[in-house]
Formats: structure tokens, C-alpha cells, sequence
């Protein structure tokens, strides 16, 4: 069953191979690179609006496969993506606590009402621990830490819930890819290629995140006629 499969595998591999290639020689002699692309990958996400059309978790899965083979030390991947995501949330925040309300219904988040709504009501349904599950709900993630400050979170509980969110995000995004491309190569699945599993992994998972990009952005352009206004009431369990 191998053989009979192992020419589609090894035309799929000289496919890839001109442009996977160059990009693990390059992250090889370049390493502080990918970990600055790791870091404003998951800073960039963090940021309303931006972080709505900036594919940071995509780029985290897909850099984390560069882990085994060496090129990147894990240990650097999770500082990079965790430091990146904390500024990006504080910087949110505090940009909401010391504009307070006002900023929800400035430029550029006037122009998505509908994101802002769903993060206030984020709020009157979860508390205070929507912090922590938004952080896993695109595109809210870049919306509720601003969010969270306008509405006058304290600081010392936004902190609190925010922190451990990250801590668990983090190695949620970068432990799949290491480990998958490890079990991979392990298992011999792709040595009749002459590359290893990253080689597959890393166009599969920008493919799948363009993907799903395209089809968020379809769903967006098909609903993106209705306004739902932005929730007036304040989270009693926030001060």
C-alpha cells in the first residue's frame, strides 16, 4: 500500500520541495527571524481589526514544525508566542481602560459593530472569564481585551484570567505541530519522499488556514448587511 502511494507522496514532494526548501535553510541560518515572525504573529493577533485578518495562530502551527528537525528550539517558540500575545493583549487593554467606552464606538471599531457587540455580549454571558475563553474564539480574541479595558475591567483581574489564557494557549498552538511532525517522522510515513513530515505540514496547514480564512471572509460578506448594536449593559461582576 506504501509503494503503490509513494509516487503521488514523492510528486507532492517535488512540488513543495522549491519553496519548503529554501524556507527551512533560511529559518536554519536565520532563527532569530522566525522567533521575531512568532512573536508579531501572536502580537499582531491580539490587535482589533488587525487581528482579524492577521493569520498568527496559522503561522504558529506551521513555524512549531521546525522544531524536531532542530531549526527552532521549542523553548524559544513558546517564549516568543507567549510574550507576543501578552503585550498584544495588555497594549488592547490598557488602550480601552484609559479611552474607556468611547474607543468601542471610535474609527476603526465603528466599522465593525457587529464584532463589538458580540464581545460585550461575550462579557454578559461569561464574567470575567470571558478574558480567557475569547483568547480561544477568533475574531473576538482581537476584540475583547480593548473591550475588557473600555468597560472598566480592573487591571489585577484582567491580568489574572488573561495570564493563564496564554499560558495555555500558547502550547496548544505550537505542541500540535511538534509533536505531529515527530510521530510522522518517527513512523516512517514520509521517508520514501526523501523530506521529512515538515515538508508536508507546513504547505498543509498555510493551505487549511487560507482555507478557512476564505470561507470566514465568505460568511462575513454574506452577513455583513446586518448591524447588531452594541449592548449598553455594563458587567456588574467587572468592578
Amino acid at each position: 500500500m506504501v509503494g503503490r502511494a509513494a509516487p503521488g507522496i514523492q510528486r507532492i514532494r517535488k512540488f513543495v520541495a522549491p519553496y519548503i526548501d529554501p524556507l527551512i535553510a533560511f529559518v536554519s541560518a536565520n532563527a532569530w527571524l522566525a522567533y521575531l515572525t512568532l512573536f508579531l504573529a501572536a502580537l499582531l493577533e491580539a490587535v482589533p481589526v488587525v487581528g482579524s485578518v492577521i493569520p498568527g495562530s496559522t503561522i504558529i502551527l506551521a513555524l512549531s514544525a521546525l522544531v524536531p528537525g532542530g531549526e527552532l528550539k521549542l523553548g524559544w517558540v513558546l517564549l516568543a508566542a507567549t510574550a507576543g500575545a501578552l503585550i498584544g493583549d495588555g497594549s488592547a487593554f490598557w488602550a480601552g481602560h484609559r479611552a474607556q467606552r468611547e474607543i468601542l464606538s471610535s474609527w476603526p471599531l465603528s466599522s465593525y459593530p457587529r464584532v463589538v457587540a458580540q464581545s460585550e455580549e461575550f462579557f454578559q454571558r461569561w464574567g470575567t472569564w470571558a478574558v480567557f475563553f475569547a483568547r480561544f474564539v477568533p475574531p473576538i480574541r482581537a476584540f475583547v481585551p480593548l473591550t475588557a479595558g473600555a468597560l472598566g475591567m480592573p487591571p489585577s483581574r484582567f491580568y489574572a484570567v488573561n495570564i493563564p489564557a496564554i499560558l495555555v494557549w500558547a502550547p496548544l498552538h505550537v505542541l500540535p505541530g511538534v509533536m505531529a511532525v515527530s510521530l510522522l517522522d518517527h513512523l516512517g510515513v514520509f521517508e520514501h519522499t526523501g523530506g521529512s513530515a515538515k515538508h508536508h505540514w507546513v504547505p498543509i496547514v498555510i493551505g487549511a488556514g487560507l482555507i478557512i480564512a476564505l470561507a470566514i471572509w465568505t460568511i462575513r460578506r454574506r452577513h455583513g448587511g446586518g448591524v447588531i448594536e452594541p449592548a449598553t449593559q455594563r458587567i456588574k461582576d467587572l468592578r
